[in-house]
């Protein structure tokens, strides 16, 4: 779970007894995304995230992940306003499942739910959908939580089968983002993987019959044309940098 964290600091499984009297009041205010410079992203969100925002594959050699680039400099979300608010279109999954997250059993065969403690929303003052009902069980808003986690895990098994199909065609290219930046200074993006169009172009017609039946075809396709979010990526990010410097999108 480590992996999917990032703004999530106080983690704890929720709990019949720490949690009963627990409420949460919903905010509008995602401060707490504010250092993070790339998500994960589902396959699913594509259509709606390539609107805005570029979104490339994260990993190694071996496996990869779709993140959706946030900002050109490392801990700089250029999405959130100063009063916290998310000045994107679209808000991935990844952010909106926060307070909550799900975490892996230790025999890796089951999930259970589990809450930043931190966050400002939570107390227990009766502000809010109580997290635990008068039975001691999950009250119908926690209900409608771990079915929206539920959905977004099955999201990712889907998301990371395509994401084999894609290493093991060898449609994905180690790539390096050189920009200007409105100050003028350089700076240079790495760590992450694109679609080669060429070697799109060289597969057998099996090969892009499969694609087109997983979904990855399309998917392809909504990568390659969020890329030319780059720039209108570099215009929001106006603090200046060194020149030179070199960032990772992870």
């Amino acid at each position: 779970m480590t992996s999917q964290l990032l703004f999530y600091n106080d983690v704890a499984p929720i709990s019949s007894e720490r949690h009963r009297d627990w409420h949460v009041r919903e905010l509008k205010d995602y401060s707490f995304a504010n250092k993070v410079n790339a998500v994960p992203l589902m396959a699913v969100e594509f259509l709606n995230a390539s609107s805005d925002f570029p979104i490339v594959f994260a990993g190694d050699e071996e496996t990869v992940t779709p993140m959706l680039l946030l900002g050109m400099r490392k801990s700089e979300n250029v999405f959130i306003g100063s009063d916290g608010s998310w000045e994107g279109k679209y808000i991935p999954a990844f952010v909106r499942r926060y307070p909550f997250v799900f975490s892996r059993s230790e025999n890796g065969e089951s999930f259970y739910l589990c809450i930043d403690e931190s966050y400002p929303g939570f107390n227990q003052d009766g502000e809010g959908p109580a997290l635990i009902g008068e039975d001691g069980k999950p009250s119908e808003y926690t209900d409608r939580v771990l079915e929206f986690l539920s959905q977004y895990q099955s999201e990712f098994q889907r998301t990371q089968a395509i994401c084999k199909q894609l290493k093991d065609l060898n449609l994905l290219e180690r790539k390096k983002v050189d920009v200007t930046l409105p100050d003028g200074k350089q700076l240079s993006l790495t760590g992450f993987f694109t679609a080669d169009r060429s070697r799109l172009a060289t597969l057998s017609s099996d090969a892009i019959v499969e694609l087109v039946r997983s979904g990855a075809y399309e998917l392809i396709c909504h990568h390659l044309a969020s890329l030319r979010n780059f720039e209108a990526l570099r215009d929001r990010s106006s603090d200046a940098q060194p020149a030179g410097d070199e960032q990772e999108a992870t």
